[in-house]
């Protein structure tokens, strides 16, 4: 039976809540883990081992994952993932209590994490569609939003306490108990599930293919996946800079302090966008607020100042939650049910990409190009210099100009395109023939047909 409006937003509101307090309890054990590497190796390449095997095992099997998400009944395999979630931190925990925990074994643990998220992730966004309606979908969206934030700002608060009260095997514990509460809740909700003339079986890669024919055969959504891409290269060398930035006029406590702020615009966001729905045309929700966004992170570099920092990084984050859902809520509506897994894998694998490209170049780029440039005798000292200043981390500052530059015109640029600009009358995917409305689906009206989420910066890896 299909099930009705309100059925759908409760069954929606069970397994965010769920997956809320399981993501609070991974970002706990990820700044545990990260301190506990730091504390036993003083290495930070090790540390930053860590970032690998959180994203490079997602990035290898997000593809096939997509396609197998297609294929498999979403609740199902998100049950699956938290189970195996809270197995391995459950497993952890053991060896650390034991003392057999060890940096390998760590590695070893943030992997499985990663794989098990490549499978989460596009399970539940592609579950979103099926439990909201056409208008819910970017406040849902937003509500999204407002629980990425939420984990972020609460589990490395939490986690900071914990860390000097409890072990890391007890912080471990903490993690696979949030866990759980993620299988409660799924275990009790309902999603619908997509009719067995949908679910076509053929090759795994083939099958991967489709969804990349798909999307390619629409400039629209290229469009959208190119602009996605391109912002979270951008923000991943700022997110790299930021505290030498800060670090080059002001102190470690104040670094922590900005964190804090840029988070709470994050959570403000993702609570407005929930409460306002965003533009009527959501592609103004993508690109304005872009473009805006662009504006705040060149905001970054004017002067050496705290508050001024503080202040353009809350609103940068007070804008991406409306980037994020506006763009997610595109994306379900303009992508049938059975290709929404392999169209959202195809979006973690460009962000996995971007990710890590704009980790490698962020350094380089800042030590041996930035910062030169604005040294008391530097190339642009008396030019660009008198404006904002010269000397450490001037370089820095002018990145982030030049970064928050880059990403104003490519918003611009993107309204120049009329593919982009006009994608909201892109024909909606509950037209087209394969769609997820018929009896006994469980869908209805026109989200039935598939939707597949842009979460822009929802990439964390569970450990």
């Amino acid at each position: 039976m299909p099930l009705s409006r309100f059925e759908g937003l409760h069954n929606f509101l069970l397994i965010w809540a769920g997956q809320l307090i399981s993501s609070v309890g991974s970002r706990l054990s990820s700044f545990a883990l990260g301190i506990w590497v730091l504390r036993s190796t003083g290495s930070t390449t090790r540390f930053a081992l860590i970032l690998v095997a959180s994203t490079i095992p997602a990035l290898v099997v997000s593809m096939v994952a997509g396609a197998l998400v297609d294929r498999w009944d979403r609740r199902q395999t998100m049950l699956t993932c938290d189970l195996l979630s809270t197995i391995t931190m459950f497993a952890a925990a053991g060896l650390g209590a034991t003392g057999h925990l060890s940096i390998w074994l760590i590695y070893l643990v943030v992997g499985v994490g990663s794989v098990s998220n490549a499978f989460r992730t596009p399970a539940f966004a592609a579950s979103i569609p099926l439990l909201a309606t056409r208008e819910q979908l970017p406040r849902v969206n937003g509500m999204a939003q407002t629980a990425i934030a939420t984990a972020q700002i609460v589990g490395p608060l939490i986690a900071g306490a914990l860390v000097s009260w409890i072990s890391l095997p007890g912080i471990l514990t903490v993690d696979a108990l949030t866990f759980v509460a993620g299988v409660a809740t799924l275990a009790v909700a309902r999603i619908p599930k997509l009719p067995s003339a949908v679910q076509k079986r053929e090759g795994l890669l083939r099958e991967a293919a489709v969804g990349w024919r798909y999307v390619h055969e629409r400039p629209g959504l290229m469009g959208l996946l190119a602009i996605y891409g391109s912002t979270n290269f951008l923000l991943s060398m700022a997110g790299v800079v930021i505290a030498p930035l800060l670090l080059s006029f002001s102190d470690p406590a104040r670094v922590g302090v900005q964190y804090a702020i840029s988070g709470s615009g994050l959570l403000l966001g993702g609570i407005a966008m929930t409460a306002w729905g965003g533009p009527r045309k959501q592609i103004h929700g993508v690109l304005a607020f872009w473009a805006l966004a662009g504006i705040c992170l060149a905001a970054h570099g004017l002067r050496p100042s705290f508050t001024l920092v503080a202040v353009a990084g809350f609103f940068l984050f007070l804008m991406v939650p409306v980037t994020s859902a506006s763009n997610s809520s595109l994306w379900q509506a303009k992508v049938p049910a059975e290709l929404q897994g392999r169209c959202f894998a195809i979006q973690r694998v460009l962000l996995h990409t971007a990710t890590v490209l704009g980790f490698c170049l962020a350094g380089p780029l800042s030590e041996k190009i930035f910062e030169p440039l604005l040294r008391r005798d530097g190339p642009l000292a008396g030019s660009v210099g008198l404006i904002i200043g010269v000397g450490p981390g001037r370089g820095l500052a002018l990145m982030f100009i030049a970064l928050g530059i880059s990403m104003t015109l490519i918003s611009i640029t993107a309204y120049s395109v009329p593919a982009i600009r006009q994608i909201d009358e892109l024909a909606e995917a509950s037209s087209m023939p394969a769609k997820a409305t018929s009896a006994g689906t469980g869908s209805h009206g026109a989200t039935a047909a598939g939707e597949e989420p842009l979460c822009a910066l929802s990439q964390e890896a569970r450990p």
